[in-house]
């Protein structure tokens, strides 16, 4: 990469994550502050779809490192994670990985992954999963679609079937998450839920049910069936889709 003549005393490709903090007084070089302008503007003008993954991370990191050309940065963590919804979801410390990234980039996605995942969560708290399933699915990817290990997520319904609550249940490993389901029905209970939809992502990207996935599903079931509790469906969440057991014939 040919080096711009301004930046010729910096010997590193990215400044130390000590260095993040702003200097009291100090300005980033103008052409610096010049692209930083078109591309806050190109955004503004044209939304999400008007810039690249990479840019959509300056956007971001303009924040975290204000004296810097943060680009090489963004186009680090898009080649590493894949990207920039991956980069958002990535686990703090693998982004510590990533030469240049410090405390304040990581808060910074941070910030970012939550404010997405707070705005789907909107969608579908305390409305009828009916009438907003497409929104619901929407939310069980954007939480749970680049997680590195498998969780398990659990929808309580009340009788109308509208969402009362959204709770993890557990995590696991990479291909394994233990699920009990007297805990499940007992949470039921608790919050005076009518009816479960069971969530977990698969983070090989597969949605496909394993035999313990359905094994565990069809105890959860007649756990559920006992009660007087329904069990409306199972989503396996995938990278770029998902399954539904009821949708599978499973339940």
């Amino acid at each position: 990469m040919t080096e711009h003549p301004h930046m010729a005393e910096a010997p590193l490709l990215f400044l130390a994550a000590s260095d993040e903090v702003p200097v009291t007084g100090a300005k980033a070089p103008s052409y610096l502050r010049d692209h930083r302008k078109r591309l806050r503007e190109r955004f503004m003008k044209g939304g999400s779809a008007a810039v690249a993954d990479y840019e959509m991370l300056e956007l971001v990191l303009f924040r975290a490192i204000p004296r810097q050309d943060v680009k090489p940065l963004a186009r680090a963590l898009i080649e590493h994670f894949g990207d920039f919804g991956r980069v958002i979801a990535a686990p703090d410390a693998q982004l510590r990985g990533i030469n240049g990234v410090g405390e304040a980039v990581v808060c910074e996605l941070k910030i970012v992954e939550a404010a997405a995942q707070r705005l789907a969560r909107a969608k579908v708290m305390q409305r009828a999963v009916i009438s907003s399933w497409d929104a619901v699915l929407d939310y069980c990817h954007t939480v749970m679609a680049h997680r590195e290990i498998e969780q398990f997520r659990i929808l309580f319904l009340d009788r109308k079937n509208v969402l009362i609550a959204d709770e993890e249940q557990a995590r696991g490993t990479v291909d394994h998450v233990p699920v009990y389901p007297r805990e499940v029905v007992k949470r039921a209970l608790e919050l005076n839920a009518s009816a479960l939809i069971l969530v977990h992502n698969h983070p090989s990207g597969d949605p496909t049910p394993s035999e313990a996935d359905i094994s565990v599903t069809q105890q959860i079931e007649a756990a559920a069936k006992v009660l007087g509790l329904s069990l409306h469906d199972h989503l396996i969440i995938g990278k770029s889709s998902e399954l539904s057991f009821r949708a599978e014939g499973l339940l």
